[in-house]
């Protein structure tokens, strides 16, 4: 599967992720309206008022970008209803042959990491049948319970060529109270060890998983580096040359184009940036309100072409 990403990046020419984030804020009044009218003020309304949201606006961008990213836990509130909605939302953008990341930010041990990797990118034996769960392309997962969490999924993604994001360095405010935090190595210093941060060793780690699962340029476990943080970026590039590098917090979170330089190879691959209300609420900035709420989607299409834009002049601007 990080193939197929890789070929429609190229294809594209646009390193870019589209998070399909809904939240009722962001649905427009008339979507709502519809949905109550016939599930009434119920999750079931709810959850037909994000998937009317979604599928408009995955029909408005589909052919613009390579992959989207449907974050669980804005349909989770929403109860089972809201989980029908998730797997439709999926099911729909890989008919339109986009590549889909589940964002669930997974990590436990043992058979409960297994689950959590069989229900989102593998098969479960059913009787005599193997049935697929929520049959994503990639999922994100949280390394912080040890290589026991990672590892049944990394078993997976070998089984059925799909991939997975692992959390390194995320774009959240408080992530360095953590990932930041330095720890004293055995290697460098003559022999005397090193103080190095939590995310270095982790990309590391990550390096070494990669390898284990190589696609043709890039390695099937990638890792989530946030926009926020640019020279922590440009390390982990280093770090994780085979690694395709999931960037959140553009747009919204005060990332820019600028910013994601270092992200990339010098061929403009190895990075695919995230944006979610940024595209998917457009139509509420000041600089889309002409679309108005009726146009939405036309909104987010044109927020999508922007990004793109501001990526490319990055990429051709820095040295």
């Amino acid at each position: 599967m990080i193939n197929k990403l890789v070929d429609k990046i190229k294809k594209t020419e646009a390193p870019i992720v589209v998070g399909l984030d809904p939240t009722m804020k962001f649905v427009p009044e008339h979507i709502q309206k519809k949905a109550y009218a016939e599930y009434g003020e119920t999750m079931k309304g709810a959850a037909e008022a994000i998937w009317q949201y979604n599928k408009a606006i995955v029909d408005s961008i589909y052919d613009l970008i390579p992959a989207v990213k449907p974050q669980i836990a804005m349909y989770e509130q929403f109860g089972i209803e809201g989980l029908i909605a998730f797997q439709k939302t999926v099911d729909y953008c890989k008919q339109k042959d986009l590549v889909v990341i589940g964002d669930i930010k997974r990590g436990d041990i043992g058979s409960t990491s297994e689950a959590y990797a069989v229900g989102h990118l593998g098969q479960v034996k059913v009787g005599s049948t193997m049935c697929r769960g929520f049959d994503e392309d990639f999922v994100t997962v949280n390394p912080y319970l040890g290589s026991d969490g990672v590892r049944p999924f990394i078993k997976v993604c070998q089984e059925e060529k799909k991939g997975i994001f692992v959390l390194v360095k995320t774009s959240n405010p408080s992530s360095g109270e953590l990932q930041d935090r330095l720890v004293r190595t055995l290697e460098g210093d003559g022999g005397q060890g090193a103080d190095r941060p939590i995310y270095e060793i982790v990309g590391e780690q990550v390096a070494a998983w990669g390898a284990e699962c190589m696609g043709e340029s890039y390695s099937y476990i990638g890792a989530v580096v946030g926009a926020t943080y640019p020279e922590q970026g440009r390390i982990l590039r280093d770090i994780m040359p085979k690694a395709y590098i999931l960037v959140p917090g553009y747009g919204a979170q005060g990332g820019k184009g600028a910013d994601l330089v270092h992200f990339f190879d010098r061929d403009g691959l190895g990075a695919i940036v995230n944006s979610s209300r940024g595209i998917i609420a457009a139509y509420q900035q000041e600089q889309y309100a002409k679309y108005g709420a009726e146009n939405f989607a036309d909104a987010s299409r044109a927020a999508v072409l922007a990004m793109k834009e501001d990526i490319a002049q990055a990429l051709a601007g820095r040295a």
